[in-house]
């Protein structure tokens, strides 16, 4: 999914995002129904690629459509609408099939998705005009074969080749050296094909050199990432510290969903209502964001109010999705319209970054302090031979309301110290974070200036003449 990604804004612009929206469904309902019908775990992997294959392109898609069908003052609304309908389908998707899973199996849950792709992207391919296209767009004059010879397709596997070595390198359970130098190598590759090699490149030189867009994108993944440290562990927080039951600690994650999709649309509604420079905004909301942080790292004790602490994760939420918001549409004045389709597929590349990052960096920092405050704890409160529990502590805060006596003081201590020591981090993070969008600047670039023939002529004369 995330490979792909950034394929997808120029993809759009050689075809049609209505058609490449309808493709991205119809990939999606394909790769689901392999998954429902696979009777190896080698089929299943398939299906599961295939379908993110298809999920790369929709997210990217709609927000492209609606960014160009809007008006400036309605479009920070859809913008938030996009943002709260993809939160809504994560949050929803996992409560849901958590629940009929038990019921009905997984099979039937992946096999009931299939058709209702194909119903989605049949109702999009009939609601979305026949004669949309991107704007600006140069490809309306070619014919579909030439628009398939115009692709950059060694960059587009460059591309793929240098996500997937990357994420490869930083997912599993450690990370893996070698996969990692092998896309710092391909990187270089990539750029040096879209700079002398390709006609129509995937990520345009003059993207690449864009200041804004660039610390746009590193602004983002950094705020996404310590985002995903209340994503991932606010749960466990919920689990090992406060001993709620396993289904009650996931609740702890509606009210920073909530937060977010309302964030996104309040500051669409009341004040995303134009086009220009919204960087006052951007890095005022993006500073507001480190101190829910570091609030929520303070209150991650076994005494806290759980009311403020929900509260908290609330306006956390909140505050993020109205940055998303405001940093998005400030990146599009920031950058040329043509370049619009690319810059939002990139930034929504370096956006899905964000997860494994957080669970590679954040998962490394949490467990290094959790496995040092067990092992301490234990040693001073004189128990010893616990390395087995030290080790199914490390892996299972649900093991913690299991336990009695000083074990469950040690237990509780040491991921209480675990997850405020993330937090706190997080907070760090996004203080950098905020420094980085305030760094991208407010001006507008100059449109492309070309000239007619006759005018360059007439010009080529004059030199030529003395005058």
């Amino acid at each position: 999914m995330s490979s792909l990604a950034p394929l997808m804004g120029r993809l759009s612009q050689v075809f049609s995002p209505r058609l490449c929206m309808f493709i991205s469904t119809v990939i999606i309902a394909a790769g689901t129904f392999i998954v429902a019908t696979s009777q190896s775990f080698e089929m299943f992997i398939v299906g599961r690629v295939i379908s993110g294959a298809g999920a790369s392109g929709i997210f990217i898609v709609a927000s492209i459509i609606v960014i160009q069908m809007t008006s400036p003052e309605r479009r920070g609304l859809f913008i938030g609408l996009v943002n709260t309908g993809m939160t809504a389908g994560v949050s929803l998707g996992a409560v849901i099939a958590g629940a009929l899973e038990s019921k009905i199996g997984w099979k039937p849950l992946f096999g009931v998705q299939s058709p209702l792709c194909l119903l989605a992207g049949l109702g999009l391919l009939l609601a979305i005009p026949v004669n949309y296209t991107s704007q600006d767009n140069k490809y309306t004059q070619y014919s579909f074969g030439q628009k398939l010879a115009r692709i950059d397709y060694s960059g587009a596997l460059l591309l793929i080749l240098t996500i997937v070595l990357f994420l490869f390198g930083l997912s599993g359970p450690e990370i893996l050296t070698q996969p990692l130098v092998l896309s710092a190598f391909s990187l270089p590759l990539f750029v040096m094909n879209e700079i002398y090699i390709a006609k129509d490149p995937v990520i345009p030189v003059t993207v690449m050199k864009s200041r804004g867009a660039l610390l746009t994108c590193l602004a983002t993944v950094g705020a996404m990432m310590a985002r995903w440290a209340i994503l991932f562990y606010t749960p466990v927080f919920a689990l090992a510290v406060r001993e709620w039951a396993p289904a009650a600690a996931g609740s702890i994650l509606i009210p920073t969903n909530a937060g977010f999709a309302t964030g996104g649309i309040l500051a669409g509604v009341f004040h995303i209502k134009r086009e220009g420079s919204f960087y006052t905004h951007s890095v005022i909301s993006m500073a507001l964001w480190p101190i829910t942080m570091a609030a929520l790292g303070l209150l991650s004790t076994p005494t806290s109010d759980m009311a403020l602490y929900m509260l908290l994760v609330f306006l956390n939420g909140l505050i993020t999705g109205a940055a998303l918001n405001y940093t998005l549409v400030h990146l599009l004045h920031l950058t040329l319209p043509e370049l619009h389709p690319i810059i939002i597929s990139l930034l929504a590349t370096f956006r899905g970054f964000a997860g494994s990052f957080g669970s590679a960096i954040g998962g490394g920092l949490f467990g290094r302090v959790l496995h040092r405050s067990l092992v301490d704890g234990f040693a001073d409160a004189g128990l010893t031979h616990r390395g087995d529990l030290v080790r199914k502590l490390l892996g299972s805060p649900a093991l913690v309301g299991k336990l009695e006596g000083r074990e469950k003081d040690v237990a509780v201590n040491a991921y209480q110290d675990a997850i405020q020591a993330l937090f706190f981090a997080a907070t760090g993070l996004a203080v950098v974070v905020t420094l980085v969008q305030a760094c991208t600047g407010w001006k507008k670039p100059l449109p492309k200036i070309e000239l007619d023939p006759e005018e360059t002529i007439v010009g080529e004369e004059a030199i030529f003449g003395g005058t």
